[in-house]
């Protein structure tokens, strides 16, 4: 951690922790093992982020296409997300951690929307770091629910239309509010967003590492984000139009 850059730290980081099946596959356990132990990646991850500074972090922890899985996987995953919230909630407030969701969460079990809406509702003084949890989460449908919306205030004499700019769309989106994504990691090996912050990332640094999620630890994280430091992030500009920018 010492190595790192602190004066050039992502301000948001997005994970997508892939690979829990295929480290209980490799352990000869079941898939819900592989869930249980990525928890402790979670928690190590969490605290990291926020001993090194890191203002955002949002974790992909169940997106829309999940609910097809086996019933028993989703029953399991749910378990783990409400006892998570349950035994992490005196951390988040110790280390001053906001909690926040994006997602249709009003589609999750009844006790586990319960659990988490009491730990947002707790954690929502909390200024040191947000972790935000993507649940039920779909990009195509938030930018569908986005435009949407933006149709029925145009058809109602709302807004106009021709006044919809970039960041004036974001504020449709379940992110408003929160920044984009500076870097994404994505674990075990596998090289593609499925369906995750679509919008939000048109810049993203994008990392991707063979390391299985329940493998991943503060220093796999440290390591995303020294090569994240190593990168000049343009925004469509020449190098040199940026050094004159900062100059």
């Amino acid at each position: 951690m010492d190595q790192l850059d602190k004066t050039n730290l992502p301000r948001h980081i997005a994970i997508i922790m892939d690979g829990n099946g295929r480290w209980a596959q490799n352990h000869s356990l079941g898939r819900i093992a592989g869930h249980r132990k990525g928890t402790e990646s979670v928690r190590s991850v969490v605290e990291a982020c926020r001993r090194i500074g890191v203002p955002f972090l949002t974790l992909y922890a169940f997106s829309s296409e999940n609910w097809s899985r086996p019933e028993k996987e989703v029953e399991a995953l749910m378990g783990l997300l409400e006892r998570y919230l349950k035994s992490e909630l005196e951390t988040m407030t110790k280390n001053e951690i906001r909690l926040l969701a994006i997602g249709e969460t009003e589609a999750l079990p009844s006790s586990v929307k319960a659990v988490l809406d009491e730990t947002i509702a707790k954690t929502a003084g909390n200024t040191a770091m947000t972790l935000i949890l993507a649940l039920n989460y779909g990009s195509h449908d938030e930018i569908l629910q986005a435009v949407r919306k933006i149709a029925e205030e145009a058809r109602q004499g709302a807004i106009d239309i021709s006044a919809i700019t970039e960041d004036r769309f974001a504020g449709y989106l379940h992110t408003k509010g929160i920044p984009d994504p500076d870097l994404l990691i994505r674990t075990s090996g596998e090289y593609r967003l499925s369906n995750f912050l679509l919008w939000q990332m048109a810049y993203t640094e994008f990392y991707f590492t063979e390391t299985l999620w329940p493998d991943f630890r503060e220093e796999h994280l440290v390591e995303a984000i020294l090569e994240y430091q190593k990168r000049e992030r343009r925004f469509g500009l020449t190098s040199d139009q940026l050094q004159k920018k900062r100059s």
